[in-house]
């Protein structure tokens, strides 16, 4: 699926495909919640960085947060002019990227399951979301963003 995707003010678009469009993974970590997160998380999602084009690139900034005193390997990428959260990148998997849910301009698929990530690092005013069809890992879950698709039939082709 190409997801479009664009900045409050719309310096920055972009388009990207993805395999997972579906908003389903919230991850309430200190860094995400931070930088960008409404309710206390941040929902990205998995794409294709090898078709990422970017209309003013010249705009992007990125972030990358200390953890253990080294900057980390995970970098956060945000409109220079509005500040808006666009999306994240990870060295260890160049291949893929993962923009916010929240700046895509595209209708997303609305996901009947969730998973929370990340609960150790949970803001204490943050009330989860009740409900059974919600997954919660105190970390990062074993089941990749990929196999959780595919094993729910939800990996486009």
């Amino acid at each position: 699926m190409l997801l479009q995707g664009s900045c409050h003010c719309r310096a920055v678009q972009f388009t990207v495909h993805s395999h997972s469009p579906q908003p389903y993974q919230r991850c309430y970590c200190s860094i995400c919640r931070k930088a960008g997160g409404a309710g206390g998380f941040a929902i990205n999602l998995m794409a294709d960085n090898r078709t990422m084009k970017i209309t003013g690139q010249d705009q992007v900034a990125e972030y990358r947060a200390m953890t253990d005193g080294q900057p980390s390997e995970h970098r956060r990428y945000f409109c220079r002019q509005c500040g808006s959260h666009l999306w994240a990148w990870n060295e260890g998997w160049p291949d893929l990227v993962h923009p916010l849910a929240s700046v895509i301009d595209t209708p997303l698929p609305r996901p009947d399951q969730f998973v929370d990530i990340m609960l150790e690092s949970a803001a204490p005013w943050v009330e989860l979301h009740a409900g059974n069809h919600i997954e919660r890992f105190s970390d990062y879950p074993a089941e990749s963003i990929e196999a959780w698709h595919r094993r729910r039939g939800l990996w486009l082709k």
